[in-house]
Order: structure tokens, then sequence, then C-alpha cells
């Protein structure tokens, strides 16, 4: 079955559905994220995914949200958590287990995708030729990104002088080269860390979405600068379910599930990414006394940050050949075309 399916094909589901759902057993999903409950994956997407399940079964079929690790502590294991049946549903993100993900993770390096929005289109046109062997195993319900649109920083990198030597958070490992070509130096830390190595001068800067910035993260406090216009990268979450509980659902509740699976579900979630993203413009717009300054990087500087980003590209596609995936630079030209 997959992933993406036409809109129309679901429409026609929902009308066969209405009159047979009240035959099927009532049944619960519970939904295991590591992100706390106010977070807009849950305010948006999960709030719309239980609503629209309910409504679409006469209310056979709800979830259960657990928020803040309930089912487990951290978001490293959220793909086991989902393939062992610890949850029913997981929230995740790719680049915490990146060896089980290597297709997917060519979606995190800067591309033509500036937005959640646009880099999900660009997944979900993708994702039936390239990307689903790596997801056999679960039932895909979304895929979506958080665009890294800038970088949180306590020194001025809007230019690749200001970048030598500067200690970089990336969204992944992966974008190392990147990273190194810029002539930074990458260090690797958990989003949950970044706010106290900001503080300490442990890091000098971190690629950041502007919901970083602002509560919840808060890294506005820890920041003299907001970096825009650099090369974005994205980090790619997933909403995965147990395969085997999919499949012992009633035919009934596994139509519904599929008309909210791929681009229904996928495209909410960027709608909850992008639009915290256009909240936390407006809070720090509005917001005097933080104490940094957004700054934006040239055109001729950008142009140089891309020139570093191809040449970064060229040493992660070599290391894919040696690693045995001789289509690295096919799949991320298809992502990006």
């Amino acid at each position: 079955m997959k992933f993406t399916k036409p809109l129309s094909f679901a429409l026609v589901l929902i009308g066969s559905q209405i009159g047979t759902s009240l035959s099927a057993s009532a049944e619960e999903l519970s939904v295991a994220t590591f992100v706390p409950p106010q977070h807009h994956s849950n305010s948006v997407m999960f709030k719309w995914f239980g609503e629209e399940l309910a409504k679409r079964s006469n209310g056979s079929l709800t979830m259960k949200l657990y928020p803040a690790g309930q089912l487990g502590a951290g978001p490293v294991q959220q793909y086991k958590r989902a393939v062992e049946g610890v949850a029913d549903i997981v929230f995740g993100v790719a680049a915490y287990t990146p060896a089980i993900f290597p297709k997917t993770m060519l979606v995190i390096p800067p591309g033509k995708a500036a937005t959640s929005a646009e880099a999900t289109k660009r997944i979900l046109a993708v994702y039936d030729e390239h990307l689903a062997s790596e997801y056999k195993d679960v039932k895909m319900l979304a895929m979506t990104t958080a665009a890294g649109l800038g970088i949180a920083a306590t020194k001025d990198v809007s230019s690749m002088a200001g970048l030598q030597g500067a200690k970089i958070v990336p969204y992944a490992a992966l974008t190392t080269p990147i990273i190194e070509a810029m002539g930074a130096v990458p260090v690797q830390m958990p989003v949950t860390e970044m706010y106290t190595g900001l503080s300490t001068g442990t890091i000098d800067g971190a690629y950041a979405t502007y919901n970083n910035m602002t509560p919840p993260w808060n890294f506005w406090d820890v920041s003299k600068f907001f970096v825009e216009n650099v090369p974005v990268q994205h980090a790619v979450v997933f909403v995965l379910m147990n395969k085997e509980r999919y499949e012992g659902l009633s035919s009934e509740h596994k139509a519904v599930i599929d008309q909210l699976a791929g681009e229904p579900m996928s495209m909410k979630g960027a709608e909850g990414f992008d639009g915290a993203d256009a909240k936390s413009i407006a809070m720090m717009e509005s917001t005097e006394g933080k104490g940094y300054k957004r700054v934006r990087v040239s055109d001729e500087e950008r142009s140089k940050m891309d020139a570093a980003v191809s040449e970064g590209l060229k040493v992660i596609f070599s290391d894919y050949e040696k690693r045995g995936i001789s289509n690295a630079s096919e799949i991320y030209n298809a992502i990006n075309k």
C-alpha cells in the first residue's frame, strides 16, 4: 500500500465508512511522543488526528496521547518502540537513528526547500520510489520536517569569516562535511542540551527554528544573534504505527487510518511546524529586552555558503558510495529537483 493516496479516493472511502464503522469493535490507539504536551505537534497534528479518527469511525476508533516520554524516556528509542509495540503509534526524529534511515537522511542537507511545508511536499513526491524500503517494518503515517531556517549563536556567524572555527551544532552528523566546508567545527548535541551549551560557551551556535528562540525552548535568553538566510537544514520527523497493530484492526478501522495517513497527516504536521515558526516570529518582533539581534546573511556571503554546501555534499555522496549506497546523489537530486 502506497504512502500517498489521491484525495478523491479518500473521499470515496469516507462515504462508505460512515455506514459501516458502527460494526467495528471499539479501539483506542496509544500515541507515544517525547515532546511536552504543549508542543505544536500535539496541539495541531495529533489533535487533528484524534478528532478525525473519532469522527470518521463514529467514535469506535480513538487515540490517547502519552507526551513527555510517558511510554519511554527520550527520543532515541522511538522507532524501536513502534516496531516492538511499546506504543501503537510513535512520533520520532530520523536523525537519532541514522543507520536505520540512511536514505531518509538525505532530506536533511540544504536544498531547495526553505519551509516544513515545502520539504514535506518533496518528501511525499519521492517517498514511494526512494524512501519506503526503510519503513517496511512499520506502518508509515506521516513524515515532515522542522526547518532549520537560522542559527542561534553567541557570536556573529553571518559570514564565512565569522564561521571560521565556530562550534556549530548541525541537525545531524550527516552534515558534518558541510559544516566543515564552511570553516566551522561541528558539535553533536541534542536540542535538549543546546540551551545550556549556548549558555556555558560549549558551543557558539546551533541550527534552529524560530520556535527554538521563544518559549518553551527560550534560546533568546542565551543567544546574542539569530542568523537568518543560512542554507536551511531539515530535521526529519515521522509518525509510525506498529505494523501488527495496524493489521489487527478491522477493515473499517484500517480504512480510516489509510484515509488520514500520507499527505493529509504529513501536511498537518508541516502546518504545525511552520505555524509555530510564524507565531515565534511575531513574538520575537513584539518582545523587547532579550539582548539578541536578528542578522541576515548577505547575498554575497550566502553564495559562498552555498558553494561550501556543494563541496560538502560531494564528501557525503562519496561516503554513501563507500557504504554501498551508490545512488545517494540521485535520491538527493530527486528530493531537490
